[in-house]
């Protein structure tokens, strides 16, 4: 059938098609999913190392094409409009199947080249870039990428199959389905400062813990969480005296004498608080929880992203060896 005698149907589809492919990119799909997805154009343009102005360039270039607003402006926040949706529905697809392609060229290059990525929430940066360096010395030529983020971000990087793996702990309350395979422990420990008043006594019941100042981290946070359970299950409430956003502003925050707080006890497996911080001898800890290697459900890891999980996983004794000594540490703190 030649041109002049294709149906109006295919006529109308292969014109929409050609507009999409002359003035749409593939840029402004990502950042339309990104804005979908994190609600607002300044947290896509961070995720995507963008200017604001770019990204509103961007779209207003895609809204050109569409023909339709794709936006709303709901307070401080966007929505998509219903174009917005339908576009948005197509551009993960297409996004989704490009990461397939690239996970079946990467197994066709085998482990000799290709991409990694990692998503870790940030209490996991105390030991991700050292699997990650230990992993590249023996595939030098796979380049590596390490996203170290909090909880909700990740969820949502998850969401979205941003990066191929995932180093996450507590994955059942991901609010996904996904797979999890488990890498070491991560206990949370009570810390306060060496000469707290605490500091040597044996057995402090948590009755007794809420009458101190406590420092946690913000809510959403995993540790957070666990130490919330923790309380709710005796009926008692901390005394929640700040919030902060990092571990390592807590940390600092307990050696100025501000409170104590529930960390990982990998947050101190690099400097164990420089002999300031001691770990309190308190019923019901160290909560032992644990990390995983995470990824959504059904989707088909790479050989290179199998290739990491099982050197991982063969590094969990290594990691529970640097978790002992800290303890350790801390402990010989605890009894000076």
């Amino acid at each position: 059938m030649s041109g002049p005698d294709l149906p109006r149907e295919v006529v109308g589809q292969t014109e929409a098609v050609n507009r999409f492919v002359r003035h749409a990119t593939l840029r402004q799909l990502q950042l339309l999913e990104a804005i979908v997805r994190l609600g607002s154009f300044t947290r896509a343009a961070e995720e995507m190392f963008l200017t604001q102005p770019t990204v509103s360039m961007q779209i207003k270039k895609l809204t050109e094409t569409v023909g339709m607003p794709l936006f709303l402006h709901v307070g401080r926040n966007v929505e998509p409009t219903d174009a917005g949706r339908e576009v948005y529905d197509t551009c993960k697809g297409i996004l989704r199947s490009l990461g397939d392609l690239e996970i079946k060229l990467a197994d066709l290059k085998g482990l000799k080249s290709g991409r990694f990525r990692l998503g870790v929430i940030t209490t996991a940066k105390y030991f991700a870039p050292e699997l990650l360096g230990g992993f590249c010395e023996v595939f030098p030529g796979i380049d590596v990428s390490l996203k170290v983020t909090n909880r909700t971000r990740i969820i949502e990087r998850m969401a979205a199959n941003d990066d191929d793996l995932y180093i996450f702990g507590e994955p059942t309350h991901a609010g996904l389905d996904v797979e999890a395979t488990y890498l070491a422990p991560n206990p949370l420990v009570i810390l306060a400062r060496k000469d707290h008043p605490l500091v040597g006594q044996s057995g402090i019941s948590l009755e007794r813990l809420a009458e101190e100042r406590f420092i946690l981290r913000e809510p959403g946070s995993g540790i957070r969480d666990a130490i919330a359970r923790r309380f709710t299950e005796r009926g008692i409430r901390p005394n929640v005296r700040m919030e902060l956003g990092s571990n390592e502003a807590i940390k600092h925050a307990i050696i100025a004498g501000l409170g104590i707080s529930a960390l990982s006890l990998h947050t101190l497996t690099l400097d164990g608080g420089a002999g300031r911080l001691a770990m309190l001898d308190v019923e019901g800890f160290p909560i032992e929880r644990a990390w995983y290697l995470v990824h959504p459900k059904g989707r088909d890891l790479s050989t290179i992203a199998k290739t990491f999980l099982a050197y991982a996983v063969d590094r969990e004794g290594e990691i529970r060896a640097k978790l002992a000594h800290t303890d350790a540490q801390l402990r010989a703190c605890r009894s000076t």
